[in-house]
């Protein structure tokens, strides 16, 4: 929320488009909490195999929510680059700097606990974080060449979140093609097969 209002305030569409995607980051944490909490339900009458099934649903929920703020943001910051809206502030800038340092750190220990439970939907919200790492590192680029630049460079604000969208876009593509092959039972790999 501190981005949105800081990206509100301080006349960034970036920062907006940046605080958007954190706010479905806390709706997916959500989602994958629950999923965990159904995947770990024991076998009963209506699911003899279990309940494990909930997790890459979370996963795929997740990825979608993804896929969904970064066509928002691409089509946000179309509209930014064809009409800017003037230079952002400079203070977005310190917003973004720690922005920044806490998204990777929690990337790193989200990333962890996933590995070392072995879960896709807590991997997946892991990568969430790294993508908001990401879209802050352009929105970073995008407002620091706006300031620099001038008035004529206040497109890049727009460019800095259509830029940071194609990575949202890709990561969540990755993580939803991870999600699917789980939910459709895909054998491994002919080397898992073989070191098996």
């Amino acid at each position: 929320m501190t981005k949105f209002c800081a990206g509100w305030l301080g006349n960034s569409f970036v920062l907006v488009a940046d605080g958007l995607e954190s706010i479905t980051d806390v709706l997916s944490v959500l989602v994958v909490y629950f999923g965990l909490k159904v995947a770990v339900k024991p076998p009963d009458a209506d699911h003899p195999y279990g309940h494990g099934k909930a997790e890459p649903l979370a996963a795929v929920v997740v990825s979608m929510a993804l896929m969904a703020a970064a066509f928002a943001i691409i089509y946000e910051g179309i509209r930014e680059i064809t009409a800017p809206q003037g230079t952002p502030a400079p203070y977005t800038l310190v917003v973004l700097a720690g922005v920044l340092i806490i998204k990777e750190l929690l990337f790193r220990h989200v990333s962890a606990v996933g590995d070392s439970i072995g879960s896709l939907a807590v991997k997946s919200d892991a990568w969430h974080h790294r993508s908001d790492a990401l879209t802050s590192a352009f929105a970073f680029v995008g407002i620091s060449i706006a300031l620099l630049g001038g008035p004529e460079w206040e497109a890049a604000d727009g460019w800095a979140a259509v830029c940071a969208a194609l990575v949202i876009l890709y990561n969540a593509g990755k993580q939803l093609r991870s999600a699917v092959r789980e939910l459709a039972d895909n054998a491994p790999d002919e080397s898992m097969e073989t070191q098996v």
